[in-house]
C-alpha cells in the first residue's frame, strides 16, 4: 500500500502507472537495472493507518482504562467467589443445626427414657410402703 494506493486512477502520477514516462531530474536509472518495471513507493506501515498513540495523554488514557478494567474484573470474580463461599457457609450451617437438632431428639428420648424409669421406681416405693 504506497501513498498512491488510496487515490483514484486519474489523479495517480504517470510515473507510477507507466514506465515509459521520462524520469524525474533526480532520478537516475535503477540499481538492478529493471528499467521498465513501475516504480512503487517504500512499503510505510503508517499509511495502512497502523500506529501507536501519537500523544502521551492518549497512552495515559488507554492506561488508566486498562486498569480500570483490571480492577472491574477483580471485583466481579470477588463478588462471585463471596457467592460461593456463602452459599457454603449457609450449607454447613444447615447440616449443623440438623445435627444439632438430631442429637437434643436422642437426647430428650433418653431423658424421657430416665424419667419413666424414676417413675416406676417411685411406684414400686409406694406400693412396698403400701403393703406394709
Amino acid at each position: 500500500m504506497s501513498s498512491s494506493s488510496n487515490l483514484k486512477y486519474e489523479d495517480i502520477p504517470k510515473r507510477y502507472i507507466d514506465p515509459s514516462v521520462p524520469k524525474g531530474k533526480g532520478e537516475g536509472s535503477r540499481i538492478n537495472g529493471k528499467d521498465w518495471k513501475m516504480k512503487k513507493d517504500a512499503f510505510r506501515v503508517k499509511t495502512l493507518g497502523v500506529s501507536k498513540p501519537k500523544s502521551f495523554k492518549e497512552r495515559e488514557e488507554k492506561k488508566l482504562q486498562e486498569v480500570q478494567y483490571k480492577v472491574r474484573m477483580k471485583e466481579l470474580k470477588e463478588e462471585k467467589e463471596s457467592i460461593r463461599k456463602q452459599r457454603i457457609d449457609d450449607l454447613k450451617k444447615r447440616r449443623e443445626t440438623k445435627a444439632e437438632k438430631e442429637r437434643y431428639e436422642l437426647i430428650a428420648a433418653k431423658m424421657h427414657a430416665k424419667k419413666v424409669d424414676r417413675m416406676r421406681k417411685r411406684e414400686k416405693r409406694n406400693k412396698l410402703l403400701k403393703e406394709r
